[in-house]
């Protein structure tokens, strides 16, 4: 059965960080709060909790899994930012807002689709930002449903059947359902995917 931890949003207790972090490192699932909805996540070095991930949710193999990094200096080192990318993604982050991007070569193939592009986030909310710089690379993030089926905004909405797959669920409270806004930036200009939470002006020409 999974541990449910409450995390204060504002000021994240440091212990509690560490034992989601032990959790990570050994390869474990967690469930956490987003500024969005509510994610499903692990370490991405970690292969096996990946395909973990995959069956929990019963996801297509051919559909990508989106990370989640502490700021934009760490993106850098895991993805191609070109500059103009730079200027707009700097201006709304963290905030509700999934951006597609070429991959380099550090990120690991294990969820990456053919074109090597990769929905990366950095929210704003203090919980997921804490656990990514005390682990010391990025986490997967997918929303909290079986897919296809409706995303949840309470980790009690949870089977006992998925929960027991799950090492942590911190469990703050029902969440909105809106998720983020999704722009492509892998290519010469940003082109809106999904409207979401967020002020989309700044990426329509």
């Amino acid at each position: 059965m999974a541990i449910i931890l409450k995390i204060n949003f504002e000021k994240p207790e440091r212990e509690k960080i560490g034992k989601v972090v032990e959790v990570l490192k050994a390869g474990g699932i967690i469930v956490y709060p987003t500024d969005t909805i509510y994610g499903l996540g692990c370490d991405i070095f970690k292969k096996q909790a990946v395909e973990k991930i995959y069956q929990l949710k019963g996801r297509a193999r051919k559909k990508p899994l989106s990370i989640i990094f502490a700021d934009i200096k760490e993106v850098a080192k895991y993805c191609i930012i070109q500059d103009y990318a730079y200027r707009l993604m700097n201006k709304v982050l963290p905030g509700p807002y999934t951006f597609i991007l070429k991959a380099r070569n550090a990120m690991p193939k294990t969820f990456l689709p053919k074109n090597r592009t990769v929905g990366v986030r950095i929210p704003n909310n203090q919980i997921c930002l804490e656990i990514v710089k005390a682990l010391g690379n990025p986490i997967i993030t997918t929303s909290l449903n079986i897919s296809g089926e409706d995303v949840m905004s309470d980790p009690k909405q949870l089977s006992k059947e998925m929960s027991n797959k799950i090492e942590i669920i911190i469990d703050n409270g029902p969440l909105a359902l809106e998720p983020s806004s999704v722009i492509d930036l892998s290519g010469d200009k940003p082109e809106v995917l999904r409207r979401g939470l967020g002020e989309l002006n700044l990426f329509q020409y």
